[in-house]
């Protein structure tokens, strides 16, 4: 008996020694090396709209910044990020000025030192990406836990989105991930101020987040500011009253509202001006791009019935009775085309009925609120993911005028706890492949092709291997067939990605697969859309039905 104390001790410092060896710092080595060559490859127009933001937040004082209007990229984020531009506006080099990078203009003229600076930006800033990976890897309680989490962490760092969308298409998404990962583990770690704060800060950063509020604020509410315990001492009103939490809410509250009023007061006197740059409602239903969701089959549907209806004219007398539409319109040679109009316009449906924003609204509301009822009844960290995954899901599915990248919304929640039950696993890996595929079509550049579909498939393949070999396997497990279906789907999606790849290349060469350029685009869309709302009726049934996966312990 002597000596089980210094043997248990023995056993806890190798285990704790052991441990330590789960650091990001040799994938975040890997993945700034990549960044690195990428530096000089293609950007969209995202990388002037956010040199147009330095020039703005450096020349012009605050009450400008949410009026000037110059260059159509007016300035259209929340205050921090507005002060997040005006803080390296600052660190400028003179070479750099020079090049142009600071010039408010209606359109950019830069050069490579502009193109160096920026994104050098972009990479230094999602250091709060990996800061926040490897807390959640330093905080798992036990070695199991801390080896799914290293799986799951390291698939978020060297994540496709973030590769195509950052380090080539442009943007800074890898803080802003980086801060919401934050709000999350605080969660887990049951830091309840703590996770109030940085969801804070994040929406004065980016609004998009907006569509996970729903599943943060009921988690903090139930969690953290509702206690129901009911007493037969107490009569019915003090026992109401004592259902709140006073003091935490209190502090809760104040946590929130200093944020906001740190990030709004500055803009007191254009605050009409900057909620109309957060809110532009005039914006059409889809993207440029279809995003995979309920609208973009919705568009392929009508565009299905108009060649029915030209085509075969025994079914006219019936659309014309089902569906209320201009005849007229359908004379037009242009119809195809005009489903891509989305970026500033509205999108024109012919035959199916017009989708308003009050109709999104209410169908993005309604899945969310489904999904927040088992939360406010059972508010654990698990079912807290879960919700706030669902709700990015029905954001994404049913929200107006949606971008392909808001897909991250959903991803990110759900690499989190894909590796606590193996029947998570075919909801993630459809999910992925879609996702990440859907964002092909924005880097159409010949030579970014190679990066965008090898990097892509290498770590959909890396990681589809070590999720398997890490996740949890419940007692009971189903889902085998499932899984075959989704690796079928996989499967002819590198098909399909290879098709439209190699029609894309020759459409240089051979004019008249330029005619065939947006079916590409629409293949992409609906292709993926089918996976997108796979992988969320899975999810759905799996978080209503199977009450086992979010009552058990890590």
């Amino acid at each position: 008996m002597a000596m089980a104390t210094p043997l248990k001790h023995d056993k806890s410092a190798k285990e704790a020694q052991s441990l330590k060896r789960y650091s990001l710092f040799n994938i975040w080595v890997v993945s700034l090396a990549m960044k690195l060559l990428l530096m000089v490859g293609y950007h969209s127009t995202d990388f002037d709209v956010h040199r147009n933001w330095l020039a703005i937040t450096n020349k012009l004082p605050l009450s400008q910044w949410y009026t000037e209007n110059t260059s159509q990229w007016t300035l259209d984020y929340p205050p921090f990020f507005a002060f997040f531009e005006w803080a390296l506006s600052q660190f400028v080099p003179p070479v750099v000025a020079k090049d142009g990078c600071l010039d408010i203009v209606e359109t950019g003229q830069y050069g490579l030192p502009t193109v160096y600076f920026q994104r050098a930006t972009v990479i230094l800033s999602e250091v709060v990406l990996f800061v926040a990976l490897q807390w959640i890897i330093d905080t798992s309680s036990t070695h199991a836990l801390r080896r799914r989490m290293y799986v799951a962490t390291a698939s978020l760092a060297l994540s496709p989105g973030l590769m195509l969308i950052d380090h080539i298409h442009f943007q800074y998404n890898g803080m802003m991930y980086g801060i919401l990962l934050l709000c999350l583990n605080s969660a887990r770690l049951e830091r309840y101020l703590l996770c109030g704060f940085w969801f804070a800060v994040l929406l004065c950063f980016k609004h998009i987040y907006l569509y996970l509020a729903p599943a943060v604020f009921v988690f903090l509410l139930r969690a953290y500011c509702l206690k129901f315990s009911w007493s037969k001492k107490r009569n019915a009103f003090a026992n109401l009253v004592r259902i709140v939490q006073w003091e935490n809410t209190v502090k809760l509250g104040g946590v929130v509202i200093s944020v906001f009023a740190v990030a709004f007061l500055p803009f007191y006197s254009t605050l009409p001006q900057l909620v109309n740059r957060l809110f532009p409602f005039s914006r059409g239903l889809t993207h440029a791009y279809w995003a995979p969701n309920m609208w973009a089959l919705y568009s392929f549907f009508d565009r299905v019935l108009i060649q029915i209806y030209k085509r075969i004219p025994v079914s006219r007398f019936l659309l014309r009775r089902v569906f209320q539409f201009n005849e007229g319109l359908l004379s037009q040679d242009d119809l195809l085309q005009t489903s891509t109009r989305g970026i500033v316009g509205n999108i024109e449906f012919f035959i199916l009925p017009e989708i308003t924003p009050k109709l999104t609204f209410l169908l993005t509301l309604f899945y969310q609120v489904m999904a927040l009822i088992p939360l406010f009844f059972q508010p654990t960290y698990r079912r807290f993911i879960g919700a706030m995954t669902l709700c990015g899901y029905a954001s994404f599915l049913f929200g107006w005028h949606v971008h392909e990248k808001a897909i991250l919304l959903v991803i990110f929640p759900l690499t989190l706890i894909v590796s606590r039950d193996k029947r998570l696993l075919p909801v993630y890996n459809l999910l992925v492949a879609c996702g990440y595929g859907s964002l092909f079509p924005l880097i159409y550049t010949c030579n970014e092709w190679l990066v965008k579909i090898l990097y892509t498939l290498l770590w959909y393949i890396i990681f589809y291997f070590n999720f398997r070999k890490v996740t949890r396997v419940p007692k009971k497990t189903s889902g085998s067939i499932i899984d075959r279906l989704v690796n079928l789907y996989v499967l002819i999606f590198i098909f399909v990605v290879s098709v439209t790849s190699v029609t894309d290349m020759l459409s240089n060469m051979f004019s008249i697969l330029k005619k065939f350029e947006f079916l590409n685009l629409m293949i992409y869309s609906v292709y993926c859309s089918i996976g997108v709302i796979s992988s969320w009726n899975t999810f759905s049934w799996l978080y209503f039905v199977d009450e086992e996966l979010w009552t058990e312990g890590e």
